[in-house]
């Protein structure tokens, strides 16, 4: 099935690493990576990706008139957030202190350094880097083919706090359990970088290429105060 694929340029981002994965596990599919706003409406399905802070992240998408766009295609179609792309998404953030995009309730909190250990008691690094095990906590289209605990790689100094337990697809542990992706309606994000996660990572991109935008996760509008992480 042929279908456009929009990587959101916004200056921040593994944008090569992501457009070239993509490319990958769709190989008919025209992946572009762009800035244009008509292109981003036009695509089929679209990808949010981010690395970096949330006060640069709002601020470049603004500056380049894509706000709106990615609203836009949050609301329309198959939509895919990565790492910073998936914290963008809630209403607020510690990092800088600033309003994200408001597509979900929630907030991102930045990871406390003096709660940080492991069951052994040994200090655990801020930011968390590396591979950890993902637990999926409702069954979706892009978890097809993907065993619950996989491990995924992250990089990342902020989490999620979601607004909504219905919002949490899955959660982490470091060392508390965070959530590592969310779900509503045509809108799936993760935390981690599946660009950057070798076989697990290409098979959720598989997923979300032949993904039609649908699941059985409802959720609320933005400002629900709904308890955070239900069930992780």
């Amino acid at each position: 099935m042929m279908t456009d694929i929009a990587v959101v340029d916004y200056g921040m981002g593994n944008l090569r690493s992501v457009s070239k994965a993509l490319e990958h596990v769709a190989p008919h599919a025209k992946v572009r990576v762009t800035n244009d706003p008509d292109t981003i409406a036009k695509a089929g399905r679209v990808v949010f990706p981010g690395v970096g802070a949330m006060p640069d992240c709002i601020r470049e998408l603004d500056a380049r008139g894509l706000r709106q766009a990615v609203l836009e295609a949050a609301r329309s179609k198959p939509f895919l957030g990565i790492c910073l792309g998936m914290q963008a998404l809630f209403e607020s953030s510690e990092e800088g202190n600033v309003a994200g995009l408001g597509v979900l309730p929630g907030r991102v909190l930045r990871f406390p350094h003096e709660a940080m250990v492991d069951e052994r008691g040994d200090k655990l690094k801020v930011p968390h880097i590396g591979w950890n095990q993902v637990h999926q906590a409702q069954p979706h289209p892009l978890w097809a083919g993907i065993a619950d605990g996989t491990r995924f790689y992250f990089v990342h100094s902020y989490y999620v706090e979601a607004g909504s337990p219905e919002l949490v697809a899955a959660f982490t542990l470091y060392p508390f359990p965070f959530t590592s992706a969310v779900a509503w309606e045509n809108v799936f994000a993760v935390q981690f970088h599946p660009e950057k996660s070798q076989a697990a990572g290409l098979a959720l991109l598989g997923n979300f290429v032949r993904w039609d935008g649908s699941g059985d996760s409802g959720c609320c509008a933005a400002g629900d105060q709904a308890s955070a992480l239900a069930g992780a």
